[in-house]
């Protein structure tokens, strides 16, 4: 499976401290951007944000036996619904959310340790994931773009837009020409760049770097410390649903991992394993005051690249992100950075989103031609990106949470043609037959 022969392999340590802290550095290099974006769409704390990534990666590599060299940072498909929650009944609300949706994980894994995945794939086919994924990625473009073009007042500046299109530009000309270990920070150099030109056009206010220290403890807020959480069923029917897309997400990341490390993943430590380590990951997480966690691909590409697969170096990555958290001048830095500089970056990553939902329909080769599948697409589309609610006394089902559900439930109901169902069985047997034998 492995085209390449291994740097350091899973559990091979590196030689020199200097050697191990440069490959470390890499891997925090490549999360960071996206890491610290979730927290300031959010409104939630970078510093606890970073020292979470570290936890969450720690307790995976732990829960997987230390077989599986995965990252885990803030995950981009939780933003919608923790922003609609946190205004509505405030972020610790949100932050139950996400301790919930990682016990569901746990529920997950225990089930898949006695039945296998088929019924996961069966319930979560790609013409129900693709779109919702769309969903997820075209929901935040009016936030994205209010970001890039309108200052804090709403109003229009042609300076802000142009700092955000700056960096744009520049990120995208990172993506399509920068090679080797480059290639896999063009987002750090997309916010450099904003940063700079923003530096140069005076809309860097550095008062928060001033009046940061040296070290500092995070903001943490954590729970019956500094709140008493509840279960808000409304709150949670708009969070929890958002676990059956990242569950797909999941799968297909460790599928991408094992091709990479040339090892089966889903099979040793096995899957229940890996989706447990992802779902307590993302509860210690909310527990902080951070978003969950998930899985980064943009670690996998460092690891394709360097042929570094080794756990102690994606666990000094770990190390390194909790340092920073600690470290108050990270955390002033943050602050200082323009919205326009984050906005261009979010229309590129909202983008990418959006297109890879698309992707997903690709490359399963959902054929839309299909009545069935046009249908199950049209729905998830409208429903989630219209915002619909389906609202019964206090409760609340709406948008993206929603556009799920309806998807799953279509997807159950409406009969497919023999032809189809064929081949949907045979997708499944093929694409899951590793994770069905543990």
């Amino acid at each position: 499976m492995k085209t390449h022969t291994a740097v350091l392999d899973v559990q091979e340590r590196p030689k020199h401290p200097l050697q191990w802290l440069m490959l470390s550095l890499q891997h925090v290099f490549a999360m960071f951007g996206a890491t610290v974006l979730v927290p300031l769409l959010t409104g939630l704390n970078t510093s606890v944000a970073l020292v979470a990534s570290g936890v969450g990666t720690l307790i995976f590599l732990a829960v997987t036996r230390f077989k599986v060299p995965t990252y885990l940072g803030s995950s981009f498909a939780y933003i919608v619904p923790i922003i609609a929650v946190s205004e509505r009944w405030g972020v610790e609300d949100a932050l139950v959310g996400g301790m919930v949706a990682g016990l569901v994980y746990g529920l997950v894994s225990l089930i898949i340790t006695y039945t296998g995945v088929d019924w996961l794939m069966k319930l979560l086919p790609p013409v129900v994931i693709g779109p919702v994924i769309m969903v997820i990625g075209l929901s935040l473009a009016p936030t994205a773009v209010n970001m890039a073009m309108n200052d804090a007042d709403g109003n229009y500046s042609s300076t802000l837009f142009f700092v955000a299109l700056t960096t744009l530009a520049v990120t995208l000309l990172a993506m399509t020409y920068f090679k080797g270990m480059w290639s896999t920070v063009p987002i750090l150099f997309g916010i450099l760049t904003g940063y700079l030109v923003a530096v140069a056009v005076g809309i860097v206010d550095f008062t928060s770097l001033k009046q940061a220290s040296f070290f500092q403890i995070p903001n943490f807020t954590v729970p019956f410390l500094d709140y008493s959480p509840t279960l808000n069923w409304a709150a949670l029917a708009l969070i929890v649903p958002v676990t059956l897309v990242t569950l797909t997400e999941h799968i297909g990341e460790q599928k991408v991992t094992s091709r990479i490390i040339g090892r089966e993943t889903l099979l040793d430590p096995g899957m229940h394993r890996t989706v447990l380590g992802d779902g307590l990951a993302k509860t210690i997480a909310s527990m902080l005051g951070g978003p969950p966690v998930t899985t980064y691909g943009e670690n996998n590409g460092v690891m394709a690249i360097t042929r570094v697969y080794s756990v102690f170096v994606l666990g000094g990555a770990a190390v390194l992100a909790i340092s920073f958290g600690f470290l108050g001048y990270v955390e002033g830095f943050i602050k200082t950075i323009p919205t326009p500089v984050m906005g261009g970056i979010s229309i590129l990553l909202f983008g990418v989103i959006a297109s890879n939902g698309l992707r997903t329909l690709v490359e399963s080769k959902v054929d839309l031609a299909d009545k069935r599948n046009l249908t199950i697409t049209a729905v998830i589309l409208v429903i989630g990106i219209g915002g619909a609610a389906l609202k019964v006394g206090d409760f609340s089902l709406e948008g993206m949470a929603l556009a799920t559900v309806l998807g799953v439930i279509l997807n159950l109901v409406l009969p497919k043609t023999p032809v189809v169902e064929e081949q949907l069985e045979q997708e499944t047997v093929q694409s899951n037959r590793a994770a069905n034998d543990f």
